[in-house]
């Protein structure tokens, strides 16, 4: 919880008569004891299941392994009665653990619910026939038939309650299908006090859905607001945007409390003690980014209501919930909204939700087909590679100290604290306020409309490229899909651009057709340099391919909401807006929109996507023990070793996933490398014999199982064979890729813990920004960059750096100054646990990329040091991070060179060229200052030429 907080939230709903219940449950919840110590600690007072949740423990988890081998040992069952024999076993213990609540609260709480199959959702006496079944089957008092308010559902609910089993009825939308079910449960109760039954012990919660209303009215809103002809039409449109689902909660509430006011009601209550149908809100978590994290919670707080909330809004609302008696709210407003939806809008919410509750029963069914093929395969062995694998070798010493770590967060409760979003897990600061990628992967699932109605919209348009304007975590995740998947047939081949170098800028824009490609800016802040000024680039380009009136369309942003880049995409009529989570930080947001909306343009098919995300988000959930936690355990490795100096991460990738290297280089260094600590990444070296290596290693080998590399394969094993530390990670087949997205950022955030410092800021990023803004500020007012000195020169090749560095150089060099004896001069200061980085403000294309290569190569063989390459300025939203903030032992060799033929920025006096220059010497500005050993080398014009020439003179220099 944030320090600040003094109460919890979760318990003081509790003050204003609302009862917390969990939408959530897996085996390890129960037997691990966190599901009691929600109830102590949170207040929590009841539990909902439904068969995806069912589906994401039994697939991503190990939990029910054992109970499976049992049941097939005992009887060769099919997957539905598998399930049944699981899931009854998960209810009959949630109950038990409940039980107490059901007592001390006279059976107002304490529930658990279990649904009735939703094949049987337009089936009347098929439900009532399964409920009955059901209801003996698990034999609790304190359990809840959850039944569809269908049709044909409606007469089941009257059955069942005049039969005394409790019910939770789900899939309300409409005031209206509130109405009748109301009816069938007073009516059912009527009809159990006439046959003698004991009302008191009958309980019903009428469950509707929330957040699912907005979802589906605002995106006809949107469609309405993109024709609106007039500035009023826009305004009364975009003023319902996020008001409905609210509006329409609270006159449903209106009406229950008219209904428990009547003496119809008095009647039965005063006289058998029966007890009303509360209402439950459900589907309570925000899909839309723009609207607060735990809206729904805070906006339907009432007395004898219900929130079932799932994990990711129970640990916001616990961080920085604010509670209030706010159901009785704006009621007017609540009227006038669904007036003007109706009247103003032309939009039937009537239609909506009978649509809503058509697309729920679907959606209930497709996961229960999904929940009995997970079974069948779980229990034939052919489930396809659930959960990515991980296994490590680090030697005895480093095991036992890994191990212990692992001891103390399971002790300390830190797995629980972080899911939490405890700050003080870290160093009380704001983390709390940047964790909002634990629960993006089932926001996401919740919301995936707009990415599938992308995808069909982009393959009907036929687009042949799209090009993603982007830099750091908005430009690297989808560089990683892109490079991962390749093409799509149907679908625009996607580009991603994240360099200021003008020959780059030329090169992609020779790559594609102006007129028929898509492009996509991409920016959280909406503020970072690169993305707007690519933007303006592109934007008037495609404006004088084909017209003004028709540019915006060629155009759609990924932004936080509220940015100035949303501001540009309104004034500029882009085609859409997507928005991400301003809880998310760039370098985790892969998993969201950032990353998804390009993955969708791509082709790649995301609801799959996430839904094989999702297994290693419950993988490493807060209830599962931290020596189980996949996520956990890599933290605690990477935390431990950094701590005993095996700092430099070495990521291993097999060649079809190989770009994951350079979306972890920012996630790691970003992340840790601040303080004067951190991790070191190391991606895309080389591989070589274990002696080229020193003892500031750890290897992470990251293998494709679906095609190996058997070099990689050799060389890791001769590493693991020599004694260095090896994390082994075996990736199934691409699309479990998502997994080790989520597993990284897990463990990221546990080793910045362990290692002491926040996990989410970036302070030495902004510096590098600060010193570029300031350069080309300078320039829009004199024209010229400021002018500077090389400390020497030999055959076109010019040397640069601060005082410092300089006295440091020239002293070594001597009186015979050469270009070799700078390098050699520079190299000598490398000792044990010092790393070498590259960094290269020139166009990022093949030949460059294998001539640095060659470099690095030679620079860790004869060095036997950890080395980087970065191209500029992408490293400095990167790596940069680290290399200015983290440990003092990198030795730096940043390489420029004339730009050949420099390209404008619309509207600005600076040129692209100018701009790259500014932030080469902006970047090397803040390594002075950060008294880092570091040198200059402009190569001059022909960069080719330039890098053969550097290479010769460090052959020389290493002897």
């Amino acid at each position: 919880m944030n320090a600040v907080q003094t109460v919890n939230p979760l318990k003081k709903l509790q003050d204003y008569g609302q009862s917390v219940w969990l939408d959530y449950i897996r085996r390890n919840l129960i037997t691990s004891g966190e599901l009691q110590r929600l109830i102590d600690e949170d207040g929590l007072r009841g539990v909902t299941s439904n068969p995806s949740i069912f589906e994401k423990a039994i697939a991503g988890s190990n939990d029910y392994d054992e109970a499976l081998a049992a049941l097939e040992q005992e009887q060769d069952l099919e997957a539905m009665a598998l399930f049944e024999r699981l899931a009854i076993e998960d209810i009959q213990k949630t109950a038990d653990i409940l039980r107490p609540v059901y007592e001390q609260t006279e059976r107002h709480d304490g529930y658990i619910s279990l649904e009735v199959s939703p094949y049987l959702a337009n089936d009347t006496e098929a439900t009532i026939a399964e409920a009955r079944r059901l209801w003996g089957a698990v034999n609790r008092e304190n359990l809840m038939i959850k039944v569809p308010a269908t049709p044909a559902g409606i007469p089941a609910i009257r059955q069942l309650i005049s039969e005394g089993i409790n019910v939770n009825v789900t899939l309300l939308f409409a005031q209206q299908a509130y109405a009748q079910v109301v009816e069938a449960y007073l009516e059912g109760l009527e009809a159990f006090a006439a046959s003698g039954g004991e009302l008191s012990r009958v309980a019903s919660v009428a469950s509707f859905f929330v957040s699912r209303i907005d979802t589906a009215v605002d995106a006809l809103l949107q469609e309405k607001i993109k024709s609106a002809t007039s500035g009023g039409e826009r305004a009364v449109l975009n003023g319902l945007l996020g008001k409905v689902a609210i509006a329409n909660a609270r006159l449903a509430y209106q009406h229950y409390k008219e209904i428990y006011r009547s003496d119809r009601w008095h009647r039965l209550a005063d006289t058998t003690g029966a007890q009303p149908q509360r209402l439950l809100w459900a589907s309570t978590s925000t899909k839309n980014p723009n609207y607060r994290d735990v809206l729904y919670v805070e906006e339907l707080i009432g007395p004898n209501t219900v929130d079932t909330i799932p994990p990711a809004t129970f640990d916001a609302f616990r961080d920085h919930g604010r509670p209030r008696a706010s159901l009785d709210d704006h009621l007017e407003e609540a009227y006038t909204t669904l007036k003007d939806l109706e009247e103003r809008a032309e939009i039937s919410l009537a239609a909506v939700t009978d649509q809503l509750v058509s697309d729920g029963v679907r959606l209930f069914a497709d996961a229960f087909d999904k929940l009995l093929s997970t079974v069948e395969k779980r229990r034939q062995g052919t489930l396809a590679a659930p959960l990515n694998t991980q296994s490590y070798k680090l030697g005895a010493e480093l095991e036992s100290a890994v191990k212990a770590e692992l001891e103390s967060w399971q002790v300390g409760g830190k797995v629980r604290r972080l899911w939490a979003r405890d700050a003080s897990l870290w160093t009380g600061a704001d983390e709390n306020n940047w964790l909002g990628w634990l629960g993006i992967t089932d926001d996401q699932l919740a919301h995936l409309g707009h990415l599938k109605d992308l995808a069909s919209e982009v393959k009907q348009a036929g687009f042949s490229q799209a090009l993603l304007l982007g830099m750091g975590g908005s430009s690297l995740g989808p560089e990683v899909l892109k490079l991962t998947f390749g093409p799509q047939p149907g679908y625009p081949e996607l580009l991603v651009l994240d360099s200021t170098d003008p020959e780059q800028i030329r090169s992609f824009e020779n790559r594609i057709d102006l007129a028929n490609t898509l492009f996509i800016v991409s920016s959280k802040s909406g503020g970072t340099l690169e993305p707007n000024i690519f933007k303006q680039y592109f934007f008037e380009r495609v404006r004088q391919t084909i017209g003004d009136q028709k540019a915006g369309e060629r155009f759609i942003a990924v932004t936080d909401p509220g940015s100035k880049m949303q501001q540009v995409a309104e004034g500029d009529h882009f085609r859409h807006t997507y928005f991400g989570l301003p809880s998310i930080g760039g370098r985790y947001s892969v998993l969201s929109d950032f990353g998804m909306v390009p993955g969708a343009i791509q082709g790649i098919d995301v609801p799959h996507f996430l839904d094989v995300t999702e297994r290693m988000v419950h993988a490493c959930a807060a209830s599962v023990p931290a020596e189980d936690n996949p996520g956990v355990v890599l933290g605690a490795i990477l935390g431990v070793l950094a701590k005993t100096g095996r700092d430099k991460v070495t990521i291993v990738a097999s060649p079809g996933i190989a770009d994951l290297g350079a979306w972890l280089e920012q996630l790691l260094a970003e992340s840790t490398g601040k303080e004067g600590k951190g991790l070191i990444p190391v991606a895309a070296e080389p591989l070589g014999t274990p002696e080229v290596y020193g003892a500031d290693r750890l290897f992470a080998y990251i293998r494709l199982e679906t095609a190996p590399d058997a070099v990689q394969d050799a060389a890791v094993a001769a590493l693991e064979g020599a004694g260095q530390p090896v994390v082994r990670i075996g990736v199934s087949e691409p699309y479990q890729l998502g997994q080790e997205f989520f597993r990284w950022e897990i463990a990221t955030a546990v080793a910045g813990s362990i290692i002491g410092i926040n996990a989410f800021n970036q302070p030495d990023v902004e510096a590098s920004k600060v010193a570029t803004r300031k350069l080309t500020g300078e320039y829009e007012k004199t024209g010229q960059l400021p002018p500077e000195t090389p400390i020497f020169e030999e055959a076109g090749i010019k040397l640069y750096t601060d005082e410092r560095n300089a006295g440091i150089l020239k002293g070594a060099v001597g009186p015979s100054p050469s270009l070799a004896a700078y390098l050699r001069a520079l190299l000598d200061t490398v000792g044990p646990g010092d790393y070498l980085a590259l960094l290269a403000y020139i166009e990022r294309n093949g030949e460059h990329t294998t001539l640095l290569q060659n470099i690095r190569q030679l620079l860790r063989d004869a060095k036997h040091s950890a080395t980087c390459l970065g191209f500029g300025p992408r490293f400095l939203h990167s790596t940069g991070q680290a290399y200015k903030g983290g440990p003092n032992t990198g030795v730096f060799l940043q390489i420029t060179a004339d730009v050949a033929e420099d390209l404008d920025v619309p509207g600005q006096k600076y040129t692209f060229g100018v701009v790259k220059a500014a932030q080469a010497r902006g970047d090397f500005e803040v390594l002075a200052q950060r008294q880092r050993r570091a040198l200059r080398v402009h190569l001059g014009a022909d960069v080719t030429l330039g890098l053969a020439a550097l290479q010769t003179a460090i052959e020389q220099a290493l002897g």
